[in-house]
C-alpha cells in the first residue's frame, strides 16, 4: 500500500486532468450554472415588468430538459417504435434518431441574445435600411387578447426581412419564437437563431418520426404559452402575390386542441416592400421553375460592403418604405367550435384571407400595378389621377401615403421604378420595360388581390 508507482510525466499530466475536469463537472460547474441561471431569472423577472407578454417558463426551461421530456413523451416512443419495425432497424438507433432530430428543433433561448442583440440588430437593419412604418393595428382587437391565451403571429412571407421586422415591431411586446427553415441551418448562423428561440422545421421532410417529434414540440410549446411567429404560405413568394397556405404547423395546434384549456389566438400579419432585397434571386428560381434560391455568400456580401461605402461617402439613399399591418386576431376556441371537418385546412385559408385583407399598400407596388396594368404609355398626370382612384377603393387605414400627398407618393412609386430600370419615360410619358416585366409584376401582384 506504500510502495511507490513511476508514472511518465505525460500520464501523470493526464491523470490530472481527467480527475480536475470531474471535480469540476460535480462541483464547480453546477455552481456557476446555478449562479447564472439565478441572475438570468431576475433578469427575466424584471424584463417581464415592461412586456405586455411575459416570457413563459417553458422558453426558460433548460434546453437537455426539454429535449429529454420531448423523446421520452408517449406520442414521440410510440412513433419511434413504428419506425424501427418499418425500417428494420433496431429500436435503440431509431430512438437516438429522434434525439437528434429533437436536438435539431429545440432551441436554447437566451433572453439577453434577444432582448440584448437580436432587438437592437433588427431596430438598426430596419431602420438603416427602410422608412419603417405601421400601416394598421387593430389595437382594441389586439388588446383584448385574454393573458393567459397562447398568441401566434400568422404572415405573409415577402423577404427574409419579414423576421427582422416583426421582432423589431413587436419588442415592446414580447419576445417571438420563429418557425424557421433549412436556409438557417448553417453554422455559426444556427446558434444566433436557436439563442433567439426559434425553432428549425424541415419542411418538405416526409419523415414519419421527424414530423410526429416536430409536432410533439409545436404542442408543448403552445401548451407552455410561447408566442410564436409562423408564415402560412410556408415559403418566400416568388411572383410576388400571396400564395396558397399550408397547414401542417397549423395542423399541429389544431389537432389535440381542447376549448377548454388554454386558448390560442392568431393575430394577423402583413409586410409590404418598396423594395424587397432578394427580389432578383426569388424572380430567378420563378424563371428557373423551382425554388432553388441561387444566393451566394459573395454576393450578399458584396451588396452590404456597396451600401456601406455609399453610406461612408454620404450617397446612400433608403430602400423605401416597409410597412406592416396587425389584423383582426382570430380565436381557436371560436373557430372550432360547431366545425365540423378538417379545421385546419378551413383555418389555413381564414388567416390567409385576413393576411391578405390587411397588406399595406406603397407607393412602389401601386405605381407598378398602374403601369403593369396598362396597355398604353400614361402620362405622370394620368397615373396620379389612377393613384387617386385606387387609394379611394381601399380603407384608408391599409395605404401609408407619405406626407400624406398623393403627388409625392406617386413621385416615390415613379423615381424607384425608373432607377431600376422597370419603367421607361418617353415623350413624358411612362411605360413598363419590356425586359422587366416580370419584375415590375413582381411588385404590382403584391397588392393586385386588393382590386377586384
Amino acid at each position: 500500500m506504500t510502495s511507490t508507482v513511476e508514472l511518465p510525466i505525460w500520464l501523470f499530466i493526464l491523470i490530472v486532468l481527467f480527475a480536475a475536469v470531474t471535480a469540476a463537472s460535480h462541483l464547480l460547474f453546477p455552481s456557476v450554472r446555478w449562479f447564472f441561471r439565478r441572475r438570468m431569472e431576475k433578469a427575466v423577472a424584471r424584463l417581464n415588468e415592461r412586456l405586455e407578454r411575459p416570457i413563459e417558463p417553458f422558453k426558460l426551461a433548460r434546453r437537455h430538459d426539454m429535449i429529454q421530456r420531448l423523446i421520452y413523451h408517449p406520442d414521440v416512443t410510440e412513433a419511434i417504435v413504428d419506425h424501427a419495425r418499418k425500417n428494420k432497424i433496431p429500436e435503440n438507433v431509431a430512438f437516438q434518431e429522434a434525439k437528434g432530430y429533437a436536438r435539431e428543433i429545440v432551441p436554447s433561448f437566451s433572453a439577453s441574445a434577444y432582448f440584448g442583440f437580436a432587438i437592437r440588430v433588427a431596430r438598426f437593419l430596419s431602420q438603416a435600411l427602410y422608412r419603417v412604418r405601421l400601416a394598421y393595428f387593430d389595437e382594441a382587437g389586439i388588446a383584448n387578447i385574454p393573458k393567459d391565451s397562447t398568441v401566434v403571429f400568422v404572415m405573409n412571407h415577402r423577404s427574409n426581412m419579414d423576421y427582422v421586422l416583426v421582432t423589431y415591431l413587436a419588442a415592446e411586446r414580447s419576445a417571438l419564437a420563429y418557425a424557421v427553415g433549412e436556409w438557417a441551418r448553417v453554422w455559426p448562423l444556427s446558434r444566433l437563431i436557436k439563442a433567439m428561440g426559434a425553432y428549425f422545421i424541415r419542411r418538405k421532410s416526409r419523415n414519419a418520426l421527424y414530423r410526429q417529434v416536430l409536432a410533439r414540440y409545436v404542442k408543448l410549446a403552445t401548451d407552455g404559452g410561447v408566442t410564436q411567429a409562423m408564415f402560412p404560405e410556408g415559403g418566400l413568394s416568388l411572383d410576388g402575390a400571396p400564395q396558397e397556405p399550408k397547414h401542417g404547423l397549423l395542423k399541429y395546434i389544431v389537432d389535440g386542441f381542447d376549448p377548454e384549456d388554454r386558448d390560442v389566438v392568431f393575430v394577423p400579419v402583413a409586410l409590404n416592400y418598396d423594395r424587397v432585397l432578394e427580389d432578383r434571386i426569388l424572380l430567378g428560381a420563378l424563371e428557373q421553375g423551382n425554388r432553388r434560391f441561387n444566393a451566394k455568400i459573395s454576393v450578399v456580401g458584396g451588396f452590404f460592403l456597396k451600401q456601406m461605402w455609399l453610406r461612408l461617402r454620404g450617397k446612400y439613399h433608403k430602400f423605401g418604405y416597409a410597412a406592416v399591418s396587425f389584423g383582426h386576431p382570430l380565436s381557436l376556441s371560436s373557430f372550432v367550435k360547431d366545425r365540423e371537418g378538417e379545421v385546419s385546412e378551413a383555418l389555413a385559408y381564414e388567416l390567409m384571407e385576413r393576411i391578405e385583407n390587411v397588406v399595406p399598400v406603397l407607393p412602389v407596388p401601386l405605381v407598378a400595378s398602374i403601369i403593369a396594368g396598362a396597355d398604353h404609355p400614361m402620362s405622370r398626370a394620368a397615373i396620379e389621377a389612377d393613384f387617386v382612384a385606387r387609394i379611394e377603393q381601399l380603407h384608408e387605414a391599409h395605404v401609408h401615403l407619405p406626407r400624406n400627398d398623393v403627388a409625392y407618393a406617386t413621385e416615390v412609386g415613379l423615381r424607384m421604378l425608373s432607377e431600376r430600370r422597370m419603367i421607361l419615360k418617353e415623350n413624358g410619358c411612362y411605360r413598363a420595360n419590356p425586359d422587366q416585366d416580370t419584375a415590375l409584376a413582381f411588385y404590382g401582384n403584391s397588392i393586385k388581390h386588393l382590386f377586384p
